[in-house]
């Protein structure tokens, strides 16, 4: 079916499918890394790592935090860096989801509290 549209318009759709993040990526404008008080565009992020843009990271090591807009996403440790094209890949050791509650107390909890 495909075959039946003009050039440009399957030229155009070929292209919007190379844009497109692939299965377990994602992307989006409000999407920010935070590292030693700078703050750079986060272009994809995937399962064990994420995609910067060239010209605004240097390559990264160390403790870095992950927002998407104002909510916080993740604690994370970068140990690798490469330079692919016009982005700057990194690689997570650890990436751990931002507690959205304080840990509970476990020595001043009432006798009758649930367990959950």
């Amino acid at each position: 079916m495909i075959e039946d549209l003009p050039e440009d318009i399957r030229a155009a759709l070929a292209a919007a499918a190379r844009e497109r993040p692939r299965r377990g990526q994602r992307e989006g404008p409000n999407l920010r890394l935070e590292a030693g008080g700078r703050s750079m565009p986060v272009l994809r992020i995937w399962d064990g790592g994420l995609a910067l843009p060239a010209a605004s990271a240097a390559l990264l090591r160390g403790r870095v935090d992950l927002w998407d807009g104002p909510r916080h996403l993740l604690h994370g440790l970068i140990v690798a860096t490469q330079l692919a094209g016009d982005e700057v890949i990194c690689s997570f050791k650890r990436a751990t989801p931002a507690a959205t509650v304080p840990p509970r107390d476990y020595s001043d909890r009432a006798t009758d509290a649930p367990e959950s």
